[in-house]
């Protein structure tokens, strides 16, 4: 898309210039290209206004011509992504998490778990019966937002600790930029307030990160509690708050409440995946060594693997461990295996051996390594949540991973929309013409560009919408990856929708990351491989227009 955008400029560059020789690039060791010494600032010009609206539709007209060369190279939603090389030829093991990884949910789970905690806080906590009034949202939240414990606030974070200002939201309503950059004295979060390691708020740290599909319910109740709070002017502490609906959610999970409504009607709750069995089928044909790690329980695991997989799902696998308590399951060498009987029941035998068709609780991978004899470099583990499932194997251990991103899909198909298309790369385009124009400072030039950025503001809000309406793609803010895809560049050596995505590959498969140029590689690769730098093209704006 940003080689488009370049190609575009590119174009109304030439045709700003009307064929004028004599203008004379920076040489080598210059300062930088898009800056300009005072006295060799563009000169006012009678003609300004005409000679920037010519650029800015110029650049528009080409742009709109190379729209129909961009949707003939459509992105992939069933594609896998690498952040680093691996060849599938070096993995022998393959191991999975179970919840949105091997199964996935449909929508009335979130609707459960939403409805099943906000009665907790009513009958439990002691909340207003009132909140029962609200509903959960699907079309609320996103994941990897931050909350930040002590504001009651929901934001979200990009790459560099910068708050993405007009997604930050106090109950179902956003906050003011000034009064958001009032409250942090400006948009940074500093380290120290950011969320810990594993995206908690710990140890001072004021802020929570939600990294996990589950967590939508939860961000939605805390933001309708808060909404009820705000509205009725009723004083509360935001810390208690917060603490009470995580503890209500967490009981949704620790008593059964989402287990036994998912096991009553299985197929209302679990969406059948046949792929699911072939990806495992297909591994298995190729004589790979497959494991399950789980922090769901026994009885719940095996009916949802009957009901995806088959009766005999158990055959396909090595290992099969079940409330494993990840992340601690990575970390605490003192937890043995316990093995669990056909009926559920823990059995107090010393385990020397994991043994095939057996299903084993709690546990560590030191333990695990040991019993198996398996090598950690060998092994490709998949989950969908980047700290708990991903983050300990492949900076501790060694392990490949790959990360399942089930919004992937759907934002890439919004990607590959003519809308989309024509909405980014003009975005990129003028934004670039915002960058290169600025030189010239009379009031006249001023008065254009301030058109422009407000032009380009809108379609920031416009693009955001494309995904969410309140918080945009999980993946960036308006123009730097989010904190999200920073934890998910960092842990996961590939990701992909779903596990499905592993049935376009074959098992010797290498996969390559794209080389991305660094900031300072662009001005060297434009002219060659058109990698989308706005500056070559608009080099001649540091000398006077003849």
């Amino acid at each position: 898309m940003a080689a488009v955008a370049a190609r575009a400029l590119l174009a109304a560059g030439r045709a700003g210039a009307g064929g004028r020789r004599g203008r004379v690039l920076p040489a080598a060791g210059a300062a930088p290209l898009c800056t300009v010494a005072p006295q060799q600032q563009q000169q006012p010009s009678p003609d300004m206004k005409s000679y920037l609206w010519s650029r800015y539709k110029e650049a528009k007209r080409v742009t709109k011509e190379l729209v129909p060369s961009i949707m003939s190279n459509m992105l992939n939603p069933d594609a896998i992504f690498s952040n680093n090389e691996m060849s599938l030829s070096d993995i022998e093991i393959y191991g999975f998490d179970y919840d949105y990884t091997l199964v996935f949910y449909s929508k009335h789970l979130h609707t459960l778990i939403f409805n099943a905690a906000r009665d907790l806080l009513i009958n439990e906590h002691r909340y207003p019966a009132e909140i029962r009034k609200y509903d959960y949202d699907p079309n609320f939240a996103i994941r990897g937002l931050h909350y930040d414990v002590h504001r009651a606030l929901l934001m979200k974070i990009d790459a560099f600790h910068y708050i993405q200002l007009g997604t930050v939201y106090r109950g179902l309503s956003v906050v003011p930029d000034e009064e958001v950059i009032a409250m942090y004295d400006g948009s940074h979060v500093p380290l120290e307030q950011m969320s810990d390691f594993y995206g908690k708020s710990s140890q001072g740290n004021t802020m929570k990160q939600f990294m996990d599909i589950f967590s939508l319910p939860e961000m939605t109740l805390l933001s309708c509690v808060n909404e009820y709070f705000l509205k009725n002017n009723i004083d509360y502490e935001p810390v208690h708050l917060y603490k009470d609906v995580k503890d209500s959610i967490r009981d949704v999970h620790i008593k059964g409440i989402m287990y036994r409504a998912i096991e009553a009607d299985i197929e209302k709750y679990i969406c059948y995946a046949e792929q699911t069995r072939a990806v495992l089928a297909k591994l298995a044909d190729h004589g790979k060594k497959m494991f399950l790690i789980t922090n769901s329980p026994s009885s719940f695991v095996d009916k949802g693997m009957k009901f995806i997989v088959g009766k005999d799902w158990r055959d396909l696998f090595d290992v099969v461990i079940v409330q494993a308590e990840k992340p601690n399951f990575f970390n605490d060498k003192r937890r043995p295996f316990r093995k669990v009987n056909e009926r559920g029941v823990l059995l107090w035998d010393k385990i020397h051996k994991l043994q095939k068709g057996q299903i084993y609780k709690q546990g560590n991978l030191y333990e695990f390594l040991k019993l198996t004899g398996w090598r950690g470099s060998k092994v490709l583990y998949f989950g969908d949540h980047i700290y708990s499932d991903l983050a300990d194997l492949t900076l501790k251990h060694g392990w490949r991973t790959g990360a399942i991103i089930p919004e992937l899909r759907s934002e890439i198909k919004i990607m590959n929309t003519e809308k989309y298309i024509q909405t980014m790369t003009w975005l990129q385009t003028l934004t670039g013409l915002l960058e290169h124009m600025q030189v010239h400072r009379d009031p006249d030039s001023q008065m254009i560009l301030e058109e422009w950025k407000k032009e380009r503001k809108e379609m920031r809000e416009m693009n955001r919408n494309f995904f969410n309406a309140q918080f945009g793609s999980i993946f960036r803010t308006d123009e730097n990856p989010t904190y999200f895809l920073r934890r998910l560049s960092r842990f996961a050596d590939i990701y992909m929708a779903s596990l499905s995505c592993l049935l376009n590959y074959e098992p010797d498969y290498t996969f390559y990351p794209r080389r991305t140029p660094l900031q300072h590689e662009l001005p060297g690769w434009s002219d060659q491989l058109c990698t989308g730098t706005f500056r070559i093209p608009f080099l001649q704006e540091t000398v006077q227009i003849k």
